[in-house]
């Protein structure tokens, strides 16, 4: 496995503003965060394998991540205009999610056993086989950390990562995990 100081040094190189280790202890699935999902705000929910239903029960997703030993967060944050700068957090998203991708390919490469938890849903495909058919690259797919029930300010809480940095910024966060 590689070390720390090499993960953080990748996570820096692809270009996330913030990347520290994971405690997988701290990783706590909650059944409030998955009624998030449930209430559709996204309008992604029973639509994609990655978003609950498809991408199982909190029981089977707790069941994954226990099967790893240490991870990373890493995360993206960015300055808007002002609050209400849509426009600036869908660019910050995107600009996170190509990072994590890159980064998520590299550790593939590096022969990493590694489990992605993103930011908001896979966006590998255009349109989601969900439910009639197998998803198409499940080595690709990732599932957010929301979709897992984890409360993502929590999580960055407990290990240390500022998740607010003020007003008219937003952060986008993300891990991986390792075997």
């Amino acid at each position: 496995m590689m070390t720390m100081d090499r993960l953080e040094k990748m996570g820096k190189e692809v270009g996330f503003t913030h990347v520290g280790s994971l405690e997988i202890k701290t990783l706590k699935l909650l059944p409030e965060v998955r009624q998030m999902c449930e209430s559709n705000s996204c309008r992604m929910y029973g639509k994609n394998w990655s978003c609950p239903p498809g991408c199982g029960s909190l029981e089977a997703c707790q069941e994954k991540i226990s099967t790893y030993s240490t991870g990373i967060l890493v995360q993206t944050m960015g300055r808007l205009e002002d609050e209400m700068d849509g426009e600036g957090m869908m660019e910050i998203e995107a600009r996170h999610k190509a990072n994590f991708l890159r980064m998520y390919d590299e550790l593939r490469a590096e022969g990493c056993d590694v489990l992605a938890i993103g930011a908001g849903c896979c966006t590998q495909c255009k349109i989601c086989t969900y439910p009639d058919a197998p998803c198409r690259f499940p080595e690709k797919s990732f599932a957010s950390m929301e979709a897992y029930g984890m409360l993502v300010t929590e999580v960055c809480r407990e290990n240390g990562m500022k998740y607010y940095y003020g007003p008219a910024t937003i952060a986008y966060t993300s891990c991986f995990l390792f075997r």
